[in-house]
């Protein structure tokens, strides 16, 4: 069933119920509509505007009954790209994921990663992320948090995490294969040149700009290379909001999703906070180059603090990087 169709149950329902609202000279609420669609590079996916990530609550332990609320919720407010990683709490992420994917799993676009450098780790976790996931294919395996060209060097060379994308692919464990990063983006640029991933998922907020922007020569030559690009960091884990700068998610959605992105993948304390985020995405009109610029220059006292996950932020003005962030 598409956004715009129903089935003929649901047509004869709604259609009852109508009929009987008239007769009472009822009006009823208009459907919210759904959010608007991108495509995914050349996947052939469309992509809503927000999907969700697989941090936040979906990674902490104890979570379980809210983190599979939040995941449905996702579904039926028409989520349709869902992330994840073998990384995120040691395999809590993808449990609980998986609990929904069990009888979800062709409404949304399944995403996970690898953060081992081998092939033969990678493929372990791979098949780990299939059991966890209950599925038997990734549509998108990425690899996770590349920070140096070191890390591509092991990911290119002989018996690297490479050769277990090109193996999974080929053995139809998954469909499409990424990279993602948010330390440096001259090692993505460096990754993505030499082999040609379908996907890339990148830091993108309004503070970017000030110190080692993943928008100046990284998302150009992603967009040239008609790649799968998803926005991550929008919030900075909060780290983006305070008074006298940025105050709103709306403000920083708008912003990352004003750039030429497929998609921003936000993790969710709650589900009230899932609805305000997709509610952001249904109603998105585009930035003006004046307002993102106006954006930008209300982080430029914090800039280092709200990018605390790129290389040398903490000799920008950041409190100090932390090592476990993920994304």
């Amino acid at each position: 069933m598409t956004d715009h169709s129903l089935s003929r149950r649901d047509f004869v329902a709604a259609g009852a119920t109508g009929a009987a609202a008239l007769m009472l000279g009822e009006r009823l609420p208009l459907p919210a509509p759904p959010m608007p669609e991108r495509p995914l590079g050349r996947t052939g996916y469309r992509v809503r505007l927000f999907s969700l990530g697989g941090q936040a609550t979906i990674e902490k332990p104890g979570t379980r009954d809210v983190s599979v609320a939040i995941v449905n919720r996702a579904i039926d407010l028409g989520v349709n790209y869902i992330d994840t990683a073998a990384a995120y709490g040691r395999g809590i992420s993808q449990t609980y994921i998986g609990e929904v994917m069990a009888t979800r799993r062709n409404e949304v676009f399944l995403a996970s990663k690898t953060h081992d450098r081998t092939r033969d780790g990678s493929l372990r976790l791979l098949e780990e992320s299939l059991r966890l996931l209950k599925t038997d294919h990734l549509d998108l395996w990425q690899l996770h948090n590349v920070r140096t060209d070191q890390d591509l060097d092991r990911i290119f060379g002989k018996d690297g995490a490479l050769e277990a994308q090109i193996a999974a692919r080929d053995q139809k464990m998954a469909r499409f294969l990424g990279i993602t990063g948010h330390f440096d983006p001259a090692v993505l640029m460096n990754g993505i040149s030499r082999f040609d991933f379908d996907t890339i998922l990148m830091a993108l907020n309004p503070a970017d700009p000030h110190h080692l922007p993943f928008q100046l020569e990284l998302l150009p030559l992603a967009n040239g290379k008609q790649m799968g690009v998803i926005g991550m960091k929008i919030p900075a884990r909060s780290r983006l909001f305070r008074e006298g700068g940025i105050t709103s998610m709306r403000d920083a959605m708008r912003y990352t999703l004003s750039l030429p992105v497929s998609t921003v993948i936000v993790g969710c304390d709650n589900v009230q906070q899932l609805e305000e985020n997709v509610a952001i995405a249904r109603d998105f009109q585009p930035l003006s180059a004046a307002d993102k610029g106006k954006l930008e220059a209300l982080t430029a006292g914090y800039a280092g603090e709200a990018a605390f996950f790129k290389r040398d932020a903490a000799g920008f003005g950041a409190p100090g990087r932390d090592d476990q962030e993920t994304e």
